[in-house]
């Protein structure tokens, strides 16, 4: 399997990771763009200006919603495995960080494979089975993701479990690695339809590493990045 990244590499012979997923593009035109825009936007949150940035251009057309943890995982595993070699330097701390689509998919990772800490920013979607039952009844508008999933396993009415399968709900325990989830309150309707739901599921984990919420009022889906007192926790977990 393989994924484009973009890299930013400062001087020095080890490094700390900090492994980037951006937003939901629905355009694979502008993956490389959109990396970069996810690399400096993170990069802009740190404090620190030493850490090696990668950026992961993980595909989304043409795909069942989920199926591209598949390159997320590629790209992580080549961090953890090859990076140091091709890049001349010792690796240290890796640590995830993904924002809505992108924390979904730092979020599932987290179930497969041990780093050294994972942030997620507006995770989602977190119930795909209500979010697209929506769209089935006109509710919302029709987007890719429910389209292809309504395609191959028809609708939500019939194959429901297909749908419940691929949400972040069912993937809120087995946490190999302690993680920092960060959600603004006043995200859209179906974000916070589900957010407590999912926030009590992760609290009641018996095989999960450390956990810890930040629910910001009075910010939506980009509160990571409009907020101090997350770009504070965002910093202080990196520098455990």
């Amino acid at each position: 399997m393989q994924v484009d990244v973009l890299i930013e590499q400062p001087p020095g012979e080890v490094l700390d990771v900090l492994l980037i997923f951006r937003g939901t593009l629905r355009d694979d035109t502008r993956l490389l763009q959109g990396a970069r825009n996810a690399l400096t936007r993170f990069k802009g949150l740190l404090d620190r200006k030493d850490l090696l940035l990668i950026s992961v251009a993980y595909p989304e057309e043409n795909l069942l919603f989920g199926d591209n943890i598949r390159e997320a995982e590629a790209a992580l595993l080549w961090t953890k495995t090859s990076a140091a070699a091709e890049l001349g330097v010792q690796i240290g701390k890796i640590v995830l960080a993904g924002h809505s689509q992108g924390g979904y998919l730092v979020t599932r990772l987290n179930t497969l494979h041990e780093t050294d800490g994972v942030i997620a920013n507006a995770p989602g979607p977190l119930d795909l089975a209500f979010r697209c039952a929506l769209e089935e009844n006109g509710q919302v508008p029709a987007e890719m993701e429910c389209s292809l999933l309504r395609a191959t396993f028809g609708p939500t009415t019939q194959n429901e479990d297909e749908y419940l399968a691929r949400s972040l709900l069912s993937f809120s325990s087995g946490f190999k690695s302690k993680i920092l989830f960060i959600q603004g309150l006043n995200d859209s309707p179906i974000q916070m339809r589900s957010w407590p739901i999912f926030q009590e599921r992760v609290q009641a984990c018996t095989d999960c590493a450390e956990v810890t919420f930040l629910n910001l009022p009075g910010l939506g889906h980009i509160a990571l990045f409009e907020s101090a007192q997350a770009r504070q926790a965002f910093n202080a977990f990196f520098a455990r």
